[in-house]
């Protein structure tokens, strides 16, 4: 299998509902969309493994939100990978795909031979979703936990949702017939059906306190039937998620057939960036000439280069900053 030959459930997410269990969730599958988000980087493996599992996670939970909305997962940490931020531009039509994009930041020289998760320290998980201009946006965090990123994600919507989650994750580098390597991911998302959540409404704040589990808000039968789709999504093989011969309605069907599952329509995914000339002159509107001067390069310009898609843009000086800001202003009135 090469990029070139794109399987017809790749980069896409399926949202299912299990009929039985009074739960939600999603199957993802992304293949070009890690491609896209780590050609553009040369990160160490265990960073490239982090930026894979915050990606699949943003895929997932992405898939949720409204028409023209954003969602952006963020890890903030003390440990050697200080950042990683993900952003999940939903469709601007019915019918369009979303977009994805994400990067790390970090100490290379602090790096260890842990794993991923070992590279972040203490730290958090932090959500945001952007409703658009006018709209006050949502925003959450909990504590980093659980040993993975799936993990703490399924701690913040615990915590600052009050939902029971579960993510089961696979990703890894998938070697083709020549012998090239490229990054695969794939994953569900079991969420069991909000009473009231400020996540779907749009309202909301972060939590605090200790941290809670499924146990603690599920009673009787919704605990029961939390249980057992757990049970079974805890069947759930690596070439199931990751592979290319098992699509992603025939998994729910292998894993989920006596829950009643039902399908949506899926949410095509691919990665794209959102950077431009306008808002990197936006984004140096605060500085003065001084400032300006002191960025501009020996050739004479001002230099920037996107951290999520690597684009370096090259600006005349005497368009950014501050007074040129004012000036732009003063002639469109």
């Amino acid at each position: 299998m090469t990029l070139g030959n794109k399987i017809a459930w790749d980069d896409t997410v399926l949202p299912f509902q299990l009929d039985n269990s009074d739960i939600r969730g999603r199957v993802a599958r992304l293949d070009g969309v890690l491609h896209g988000i780590l050609k553009q980087h040369a990160y160490p493996p265990m960073v490239e493994a982090l930026v894979a599992e915050m990606a699949l996670l943003t895929a997932l939970i992405g898939q949720s939100i409204k028409l023209r909305w954003k969602l952006s997962l963020q890890v903030q940490t003390n440990g050697p990978v200080r950042m990683i931020a993900t952003d999940y531009y939903g469709p601007s039509e019915e019918g369009e795909p979303a977009r994805i994009r994400a990067y790390a930041s970090f100490d290379e020289e602090r790096l260890t031979e842990g794993d991923g998760f070992a590279q972040l320290g203490n730290g958090y998980f932090a959500v945001l979703i952007d409703q658009g201009e006018g709209m006050q946006p949502y925003q959450g965090i909990a504590p980093l936990v659980g040993g993975s990123l799936a993990a703490s994600a399924e701690g913040y919507f615990a915590q600052s949702e009050q939902l029971p989650t579960r993510f089961s994750l696979k990703f890894g580098k998938s070697t083709e017939a020549g012998g090239e390597e490229h990054w695969r991911a794939g994953g569900v998302m079991l969420q069991h059906m909000p009473k009231a959540s400020p996540f779907a409404s749009g309202e909301g704040g972060s939590g605090e306190g200790g941290t809670l589990t499924a146990s603690d808000l599920l009673f009787e039968d919704d605990e029961e039937n939390w249980n057992r789709a757990n049970i079974l999504l805890n069947s759930v093989e690596e070439l199931e998620l990751i592979g290319p011969s098992v699509t992603p309605a025939d998994l729910l069907v292998r894993l989920f057939h006596e829950e009643a599952p039902r399908v949506y329509d899926a949410q095509a995914v691919k990665f794209g960036c959102s950077c431009s000339e306008d808002k990197v002159r936006q984004s140096l509107s605060i500085y003065s000439s001084r400032d300006i001067e002191k960025m501009t390069t020996a050739e004479g310009w001002v230099t920037a280069d996107c951290q999520f898609c690597g684009t370096h843009y090259q600006l005349d000086p005497k368009t950014v900053g501050l007074e040129a800001e004012k000036a732009r202003k003063a002639a469109e009135q």
